[in-house]
This record gives structure tokens, C-alpha cells and sequence, in this order.
């Protein structure tokens, strides 16, 4: 399967905008024989602590727009935008992949960033969620996720390919590569990290978008502007570098 990451700007608060911007990078990359198209943490809104403001419904102008999308086009589409969730008291940080025949799966981050007062207003995600795209076996977390080992170790024998969305500031971009990289060594997997590029208020983001294989080599990878990378995964190369290698039944 050809899998897209669209490395792109994000126009603060301003969904519209943003659907008309990716809207034709989208449908370029679909046309270039993408079967999987990954946008940002946050695409439609940029990462904002105004959830009480922008969080959308379940059915909203982001998931609407993405399952259009979908449909139109004949690709999977997936990235988190604030989604006022059935069950939770607060709005949570909500990844959909939604699928051309009207799939709907979604995943709530389940570590908010402290550190920049996330938790204060989205809740954390209650677990994770692993689907089957056109025979690959997709486990999507969320930026901050990408610190906790444990997320990614508990999906790793069910998971062919880890798809992380981010909002990565530039200050721990290297944490960033670092990390993601580690994450397809250890677990053996394709790991897909697509960041934003630009700024937003004090923080400047360098993207660093990359597609890293199960041996952990680069497949493809981003300069620092806005661009589309492409690559193939495969279960095939994945069942094959794990029996090549059989680290994981030593866990």
C-alpha cells in the first residue's frame, strides 16, 4: 500500500481555511496512487488550548469534511482535530481514519502534553485501536504518545504499520526523529511521523516528516516546508524482518 504524509501549515483556528488548502494536496497525492493519506495533530485548528471553543461533534465540519474526502477520492484519510466525545467531561484530541466506503474509526490521544496544560482541556484517551487498511494493520497514536514505549510494545504483534500525527515544536525536533526511529526498531514495524511546518504564537515547527521501515531506515523524509512524501508499506517485509529477527518473543 502507497501511504501519503502531508507535511503542511496550519491556519489557527480556521478549519474552512484549512480544508481549502489541503482539499488539492489531498487529491494530488490519491492521484499519484496514495491508498492512505496522513495529515497533522490538530490540522484544522492548529494545536489550541481554546477547546471549549473549537471542539466539534462527532458528526462536525472536520469529520464531515474528511469523510467527503474519503469518499471522493477513494483513500483513506486520517489526523486529530478536538472532538467534544461521548463520556468524557472534556473535549478530547480525536483522531479519525475514515475510509472511501464510509469507515469511521477513531482514537483518542491518551497522553495530553502537560507540559503545554493539554490536560487541562482535553481528556485523556481510554485506549487504542488497530484497522485493518487494504490488508495493512494500522495503529495511529498522537504526538505526545510517541514518548510512552509501553502504547506502542502492548500493539506491537497486532500492528504492521504505527501512523503518529504531530504538532513537534522545532526546540526537540531531534527528540522527535530520535524517538521515532526507536519506535520502529524496537517494535519492528513502519512508523509514519507527519509534523506541521510554520509557527504558532511562540513555538516554530520544522515538520521532520518521515517514513521510517522495520529495520528502522529511513524511507523517506522531509525537508523543512511544506511537501508530500510517499512510500510503500508492506506486511510482507514486516512478517519478514521479524522472522529474520525474532526479538520480540523475548519480551
Amino acid at each position: 500500500m502507497l501511504v501519503a504524509a502531508i507535511q503542511h501549515d496550519i491556519a489557527w483556528e480556521a478549519p474552512q481555511r484549512n480544508f481549502e488548502r489541503l482539499r488539492p494536496r489531498v487529491e494530488a497525492a490519491v492521484e499519484n496512487g496514495a491508498s492512505l493519506v496522513v495529515l497533522s495533530e490538530m490540522w484544522s485548528t492548529g494545536f489550541s488550548m481554546n477547546s471549549a471553543e473549537i471542539a466539534e461533534a462527532p458528526d462536525g465540519p472536520t469529520a464531515t469534511f474528511m469523510h467527503e474526502l474519503a469518499e471522493s477520492t477513494g483513500a483513506w484519510i486520517t489526523g486529530s482535530f478536538p472532538e467534544r466525545t461521548a463520556g468524557y467531561s472534556l473535549p478530547t484530541n480525536r483522531l479519525l481514519l475514515a475510509g472511501p466506503g464510509g469507515e469511521d474509526h477513531r482514537y483518542s490521544k491518551i497522553h495530553p502534553f502537560t507540559y503545554a496544560k493539554e490536560d487541562r482541556h482535553y481528556a485523556a484517551g481510554r485506549g487504542t485501536i488497530t484497522v485493518d487498511v487494504q490488508g495493512v494493520k494500522v495503529t495511529p497514536l498522537v504526538c505526545y504518545d510517541l514518548r510512552f514505549t509501553d502504547l506502542f510494545w502492548d500493539q506491537a504483534a497486532a500492528t504492521d504499520c504505527f501512523v503518529v500525527p504531530a504538532n513537534w515544536p522545532k526546540a526537540r525536533r531531534e527528540h522527535w526523529k530520535t524517538l521515532l526511529r526507536a519506535r520502529a526498531i524496537e517494535n519492528q514495524a513502519y512508523v509514519i511521523g507527519v509534523n506541521r511546518v510554520g509557527s504558532a504564537g511562540r513555538l516554530d515547527y520544522s515538520g521532520d516528516s518521515r517514513i521510517i521501515d522495520p529495520l528502522g531506515e529511513m524511507v523517506e523524509a522531509t525537508p523543512e516546508e511544506e511537501t508530500t512524501i510517499c512510500a510503500e508499506v508492506s506486511p510482507a517485509v514486516v512478517a519478514q524482518v521479524r522472522k529474520d529477527f525474532p526479538f520480540m518473543q523475548d519480551r
